[in-house]
């Protein structure tokens, strides 16, 4: 199932990450996994019933590169 949330409330949302940089819909690997991936440091946060779950501890470390 894909995440749907408002554009507005996407454009607002940051990751937690020093950078606090954009999230994007979905994972690099699923565009329509139920998560937000940092546009910086490539960690995904689950979206649990349509809520953003925004924090670290809960975050999907990206592919290791190499």
């Amino acid at each position: 199932m894909a995440v749907k949330l408002e554009e507005q409330l996407l454009e607002i949302l940051a990751c937690p990450c020093p950078e606090h940089a954009p999230l994007r819909l979905g994972t690099a690997a699923d565009p329509e996994a139920d998560f937000l991936t940092c546009t910086a440091c490539g960690r995904s946060f689950p979206v649990r019933d349509g809520i953003p779950v925004l924090l670290l501890v809960e975050a999907v470390e990206p592919p290791s590169a190499g």
